[in-house]
């Protein structure tokens, strides 16, 4: 091993070649927004009339951002999959029936394994939207759409590592995707169905009623209580809070941790003192219905660590902490 010094790294080369990526990709995507013609739309009618699903094909490096756009796809309301053009043609072509929509991508459109399959799909009938750089292309010529996503150079500066133009097709599979999206008028709701697990699903799909605690389990005294009767049951309950509620169940008031130390600076008598004299009016309430992922910004924007649960008529029905949403992960 020779025993010379590497060379200094150059830090401001490196941070100049890293810009000059940035503002190359950036300066791709944004040329597509001249490309979000009536080919686009076409695209999207053909897709939206479907009643089968998008296959997605693609190799390469096209074949990584194909793999994505159909995940995307799939994952906002158009049932999509993406199928390698290699395996296509040893047996996965019978997962494409007439009913779908085939999306090819390829830079060039010139790619064999690709383009060999062209035939089959058109004997098969599927409508075929292609996603290429090159309009007079082989696979472009050949499809029933094409959407152009050609870029002006690459960002690699020996020009031949794809990275402006996978970039842009990333992005027009993106724009293709949320217009669908919207199209469908696919909600946050669907959204969440399709993502289940995790925080995004809990944030999404998860209510106040089920993370709430209720019953017995809620801190409440009557408006005739006392400091000291509220502090035993915000011991009790362990909430941090006790819930104030007139004789019709509905809460009038919360007292917290918050306003204890208060009410001991202020040196009230604990067991004489009416709980309505120290409690907070009113409260920040939410309804059991909404979803937890409001009651978290509730808390933040409130800056507080608890949340009464009322129904339509301002009863009491539940109540919940910070430390009950992140439990259940919504935090």
């Amino acid at each position: 091993m020779s025993s010379k010094p590497a060379a200094p790294i150059d830090h401001q080369a490196i941070r100049q070649m890293a810009l000059a990526v940035i503002e190359t990709e950036a300066e791709a995507i944004s040329a597509l927004a001249d490309r979000i013609d009536e080919q686009f739309t076409t695209a999207c009618d053909a897709i939206l009339s479907c009643s089968g699903r998008v296959v997605v094909i693609g190799i390469g490096k096209s074949g990584h951002i194909g793999s994505k756009i159909a995940a995307t796809l799939a994952s906002t309301g158009t049932p999509s999959f993406f199928v390698h053009p290699a395996e296509a043609v040893h047996g996965d072509l019978g997962m494409i029936k007439p009913e779908d929509v085939t999306l090819a991508l390829s830079n060039s459109g010139e790619t064999d394994e690709v383009n060999v399959i062209l035939p089959l799909l058109k004997r098969i009938g599927v409508t075929i939207i292609a996603m290429t750089g090159n309009p007079g292309s082989t696979l472009a010529q050949h499809s029933d759409v094409h959407i152009n996503v050609g870029v002006a150079k690459e960002a690699c500066p020996l020009g031949l590592a794809p990275t402006s133009s996978t970039t842009a097709t990333l992005a027009m599979g993106d724009a293709l995707a949320v217009a669908l999206l919207q199209a469908r008028g696919f909600t946050r709701d669907d959204f969440a169905r399709s993502h289940p697990a995790g925080q995004l699903g809990k944030r999404l799909l998860l209510h106040i009623r089920d993370v709430m605690h209720d019953g017995d389990a809620v801190p409440r005294v009557g408006e005739d209580a006392s400091i000291s009767d509220a502090i035993v049951e915000i011991t009790r309950k362990r909430l941090g809070m006790c819930a104030v509620v007139d004789q019709n169940g509905r809460a009038i008031g919360v007292y917290t941790d918050g306003d204890l130390r208060r009410t001991l600076d202020a040196g009230h008598d604990l067991r004489q003192t009416p709980i309505t004299e120290v409690m907070t009016r009113g409260g920040k309430s939410i309804g059991p219905g909404a979803l937890a992922a409001e009651a978290t910004h509730m808390m933040e924007t409130h800056r507080i660590q608890g949340l009464l649960v009322v129904d339509d008529e301002g009863k009491l029905v539940g109540a919940l902490n910070f430390q009950d949403l992140l439990k259940a992960g919504v935090v």
